[in-house]
């Protein structure tokens, strides 16, 4: 179930001071922005406030000041040139860089995976926890899409890249004590390719830092929020609002931020990256949010649903664990610009104010 977590994180916190001090490691596949995964790299931080992170590459500027509290030490690849720009160049090296790491001085290991993080060699007397937002989708469930939009060199490499990479993540797989995936999506990919059980723990939303406002305040367009990264489709959005000739408000930044401008009509408002008041803003005064990729477990509708405002989603991947067909949202069946036009006049028959309690029933155990 989607919660608040800073007071559990209190709770938990003040337990460990009272008990026998834990040196903990937290290890995080790259520190180069503030997306889903290091928001829960901040909640580890406030769990383990003395913790150490280890990562492969770090960009003091785009990073929390949470984070940046504890101490930050970069595997070699850290040193590579203009890694906080090419660190995805890098990829092949990181099993490498993570094997270096001498975590020798700490009885709990917590690696944070979507990127290499959980292959490195932990002590024999220590415990290895995998909070895993997903197996690397480029070399498993997300393969063939990757290499179909890359160019011809990388496509080119890739076969025999993503194979090495394969063999030693199963390998790596094995160091590791105990999976925690973010949703049963995710548990289910840990099951698939590395053999394993995985506990499912959402990862923490404030839901109470959103608002939730009166008919009269909402307007008449639709928003789209998130990174903009070729997996998440946004392109799809874009050419089903230019086809609707409705409104739609995009507000993200990423590698596709250029792609999505230049499709963008004359209805659809291309934002970019914005502050958190910005977002919340909209949010609450949005008619819907469209939501056209497959996520791990997607916390842009989470953060919608507390705004009150319905989901209108690709019905696979963690989203249909969160919205709640009919109530919370709808979704359509296939990645396309007509599935989604076909969706959006369905959002008549929801109700007009979800508050802000209702999707939080749909949760995981």
């Amino acid at each position: 179930m989607v919660e608040r977590h800073r007071p559990l994180v209190k709770r938990r916190t003040d337990h460990f001071r009272e008990s026998i001090r834990v040196r903990v490691a937290l290890i995080h596949y790259w520190l180069v922005t503030m997306r889903g995964g290091e928001k829960v790299l901040e909640a580890l931080c406030e769990l383990f406030p003395e913790a150490d992170i280890f990562t492969h590459s770090y960009d003091p500027g785009a990073i929390s000041s949470t984070i940046k509290a504890h101490e930050i030490k970069t595997t070699f690849i850290g040193s590579l040139p203009f890694s906080n720009r090419l660190y995805k160049s890098y990829l092949p090296l990181m099993p490498l860089a993570l094997e270096q790491l001498d975590l020798r001085d700490y009885d709990l290991v917590i690696s944070s995976e979507s990127g290499p993080a959980k292959g490195i060699i932990a002590p024999p007397s220590a415990v290895h926890l995998c909070y895993c937002h997903s197996p690397m989708r480029y070399i498993w469930n997300m393969y063939n899409e990757y290499r179909e939009r890359s160019g011809l060199i990388k496509r080119t490499a890739m076969p025999a890249i993503a194979h090495y990479l394969r063999l030693w993540d199963v390998t790596a797989a094995a160091r590791v004590d105990q999976y925690v995936a973010n949703s049963h999506t995710v548990a289910a990919r840990i099951r698939r390719y590395y053999g394993r059980d995985a506990d499912v723990i959402n990862p923490p939303v404030d839901t109470d830092a959103f608002e939730v406002v009166s008919d009269g305040e909402r307007s008449d367009y639709f928003l789209m929020a998130g990174e903009l990264v070729a997996y998440k489709r946004p392109e799809l959005a874009v050419q089903a609002f230019n086809r609707l000739q409705a409104k739609l408000v995009v507000i993200g930044g990423g590698e596709m931020l250029g792609r999505v401008r230049e499709l963008a009509g004359p209805t659809v408002t291309v934002m970019g990256s914005q502050p958190f008041a910005v977002l919340r803003h909209h949010y609450s005064r949005c008619r819907a949010l469209i939501f056209p990729g497959e996520e791990d477990f997607g916390i842009v509708p989470v953060e919608a649903m507390a705004s009150g405002r319905p989901v209108i989603a690709y019905g696979r991947g963690g989203a249909t664990e969160s919205v709640i067909p009919g109530i919370t949202g709808l979704f359509f069946s296939e990645q396309s610009a007509e599935a989604i036009l076909d969706a959006v006049p369905g959002l008549r028959g929801l109700v007009s104010n979800l508050g802000r309690s209702r999707h939080m029933r749909r949760g995981s155990g």
